[in-house]
């Protein structure tokens, strides 16, 4: 009975600790929901939904970059296609770049993830919080854990993405309003935006191999305006796999297990494949050119926009972050599959349309990476 008791205090403890109330989500109807979590968007918003021609109801992506403080909120327009609504500085995140790796790294974590009405909280102990929904399958795949890694308001953070109260209003409608008859949306966060610019500075980090996986789907969302399908497999993300052609079975991944054979559909792999050709380019030319490298650590607790640095004072102190990268998992090699001669299955961890070819001097990379 006490141990039980006991564990009960310290679950309660960790909720609040995160801003997750234990309390219903958006999508629990038997209680009604406060003001502040049904409350309409601001005229201003309104009119910019209008004008770029994005219905209050249509999809949504967020996109959030530690380096920069930032969150994007992109909104699926009339034509289909995601356009960026509107961009918010964010107010504070917690640890240093890279992945969350364990329960109390006070990492904010990184990856591909789903939100769905039950990880929407609107009676947050952070005025309103969105759940991200980490650890996902590629997380748990690697033995990665950690709980109530948030989107919330009130500018404190200890493995969250913290915003404003006025700003997580809006960007909790927006969520909200989204998942009007439809089961989740997407949520990709990143160490920084994944330019060539950005990699080389980061090119010593321990991380790079899994950031360098994380620009896979990024330049498939870029390139094409369209949520990248999100699966796991062999311990890795894939992105946007379909079926071999005439293929008689379903694809079923496993988060642990060896890759099934799939393809990626070929306008997207072209896309993305040229994009990755002219990064690669200028990541060898900033390389060529010795551009400084950043520290592996950078010794500050996290980040804060400057926007908020006069209104928020001593919220971001230095302090000596975890060297967690010491205990970063293996990533396996990039699984492929080649049943028709394409070599440039390796540069995307899948099998494309042998019409697209691997050209190791027009990208510009060493002949033993193709």
């Amino acid at each position: 009975m006490i141990r039980a008791m006991v564990r009960h205090a310290l679950i309660l403890a960790a909720a609040f600790t995160a801003g997750l109330t234990p309390a219903m989500g958006q999508g629990d109807s038997s209680k009604p929901l406060p003001a502040k979590a049904t409350k309409e968007l601001p005229a201003e918003l309104l009119a910019l939904l209008e004008q770029k021609k994005m219905p209050k109801h249509s999809p949504i992506v967020l996109r959030v970059f530690k380096e920069e403080s930032e969150l994007e909120v992109w909104k699926q327009n009339t034509a289909g296609r995601f356009q960026i609504l509107k961009t918010y500085p964010i107010c504070r995140w917690s640890g240093d770049l890279g992945p969350k790796l364990r329960e109390g790294d006070r990492q904010a974590p990184e990856g591909f993830y789903t939100v769905t009405p039950e990880l929407m909280n609107p009676n947050s102990s952070f005025y309103l919080s969105i759940n991200v929904g980490f650890p996902n399958s590629f997380d748990r795949a690697n033995k990665r854990n950690g709980s109530f890694l948030m989107i919330h308001g009130d500018c404190w953070s200890s493995g969250c993405y913290a915003m404003t109260d006025e700003q997580i209003s809006e960007i909790y409608s927006l969520a909200r309003d989204s998942l009007s008859g439809r089961p989740s949306f997407q949520v990709q966060a990143y160490p920084f935006r994944l330019t060539p610019a950005n990699l080389a500075r980061h090119r010593n980090s321990p991380n790079l191999a899994f950031w360098n996986m994380l620009k896979i789907g990024n330049d498939h969302f870029e390139t094409t305006q369209r949520e990248p399908k999100v699966d796991v497999c062999n311990r890795r993300y894939v992105f946007d796999a379909q079926p071999p052609a005439n293929s008689p079975h379903p694809l079923v991944f496993n988060a642990t297990e060896k890759c099934p054979p799939f393809v990626v559909n070929p306008e997207i792999a072209r896309r993305a494949q040229e994009k990755r050709r002219a990064d690669e380019l200028e990541y060898a030319r900033l390389l060529e050119d010795n551009v400084p490298a950043a520290p592996i650590y950078s010794g500050l607790d996290g980040g804060m926009n400057k926007t908020f640095v006069g209104q928020f004072p001593g919220r971001v102190t230095l302090a000596k972050v975890m060297p967690y990268a010491s205990y970063l998992p293996t990533l396996p090699p990039v699984p492929w599959i080649d049943k028709e001669g394409s070599l440039t299955s390796k540069w995307f961890g899948v099998a494309l349309s042998k019409t697209v070819v691997c050209d190791a001097g027009r990208a510009g990379v060493p002949l033993g990476r193709c």
